[in-house]
């Protein structure tokens, strides 16, 4: 899975937008003041006013005595910014700018009160540090993945997920290198704690990995890699769980039901394997396997006549020709055949052969 990179935001103290008459457009004024912080000027600063409508910004520099003065201003809603001599953003907040008194307003702006405090801008640096550290680890278990190094993603990993426990990407891909390194316990442990948070997760704009339709997907893909890492460790009651789970969240169950069929196949249990089969077709009818396992089962249930005639139930023959015709060079093609064959039935699926074709 494709990993994203964490930004980090100033969250300054924001004032809502007041509801003002609608002004000409094409006259403007001047806007001037004193910054201070508390009672001391505050001498070099940056003023930046955005205008909300069109992007365009507008900043002064203010003297010793913190005073500035704008001109050329537009009437309208501002996000109003005070930066710091050494870069730090010290002020955020919202205003509308009318100019009710006149060609030029006064707006006396204190740092200290209605923006970002200096607890919050120490906040703001240490999430923003957290948030390159974790970006940087990112990186690198990037670059694993694409080198398939999956020993180096494992700890890197495990430090993302000591940094930011909410996350279930963290945990699913930690899930999927042990599961490629052979891991099996370790995996199905993992994937656990990914499944648990999805299911916790809620929806934030803020974080893309929140949106409901990826928190789906990314549940069905855990609970189905899951179920294969139980099946590894021949827990098949469990891979069974797991992949009856993943049926029923995944946006697509087609591969969840499949895995459901071909496992109930091999467990013996006939009927939850022809059920989980027609399901998987259901869900996607060009998945030939599921069409091969399904013809096979009906095959078995099966019975001879008096006449030595093999009959098999109604279908059969429908299910492995369907098989042949999704994939006549597949590697159950002569077992099909064989099978349809043994009940009589007329191989209907035009063939491969070699680079040319025949009828059967």
């Amino acid at each position: 899975m494709r990993m994203r990179a964490i930004y980090a935001l100033l969250a300054g103290m924001l004032a809502v937008f007041a509801a003002t008459a609608a002004w000409p457009q094409g006259i403007t004024f001047t806007i001037k003041g004193v910054i201070t912080d508390g009672s001391k000027p505050l001498a070099g600063a940056q003023l930046v006013l955005k205008y909300v409508d069109t992007g365009r910004t507008f900043s002064a520099k203010t003297n010793k005595d913190g005073s500035y003065i704008l001109i050329g201003m537009t009437r309208g809603n501002y996000e109003i910014s005070v930066i710091g001599a050494n870069g730090e953003k010290l002020f955020e907040q919202k205003r509308t700018l009318s100019s009710e008194g006149g060609d030029v307003q006064e707006m006396n702006l204190d740092v200290g009160k209605g923006g970002a405090t200096k607890e919050q801008i120490e906040a703001v640096k240490a999430q923003n540090a957290k948030a390159e550290s974790a970006n940087a680890l990112i990186s690198q278990v990037r670059a694993a993945q694409e080198a398939k190094n999956y020993q180096a993603e494992v700890p890197l990993l495990q430090q993302l997920m000591a940094m930011d426990p909410t996350d279930y990407e963290y945990p699913l891909n930690l899930a999927n290198a042990q599961f490629s390194l052979g891991q099996y316990e370790d995996a199905v442990q993992s994937y656990d704690k990914g499944i648990q948070l999805a299911q916790n997760t809620k929806p934030d704009s803020k974080k893309p990995y929140t949106d409901p339709a990826k928190v789906k997907l990314a549940l069905s893909q855990m609970l189905g890699n899951q179920g294969n890492a139980y099946l590894k460790l021949s827990k098949t009651t469990e891979a069974i769980a797991a992949f009856t789970k993943a049926a029923e969240v995944a946006p697509n169950p087609g591969v969840a039901y499949f895995n459901l069929c071909a496992t109930q196949y091999n467990t013996g249990n006939t009927d939850g394997a022809i059920q989980a089969c027609d399901k998987a077709i259901a869900a996607d009818p060009n998945r030939a396997d599921a069409y091969f396992i399904k013809g096979s089962l009906m095959f078995g249930l099966g019975k001879e006549g008096a006449d030595k005639k093999y009959t098999a139930p109604e279908g059969t023959s429908e299910a492995l020709n369907k098989y042949l015709e999704l994939s006549p060079d597949g590697p159950h093609a002569n077992d099909a055949k064989a099978m349809l064959q043994a009940i009589g039935a007329k191989i209907e699926t035009t063939y491969k052969a070699g680079k040319g074709k025949k009828k059967k």
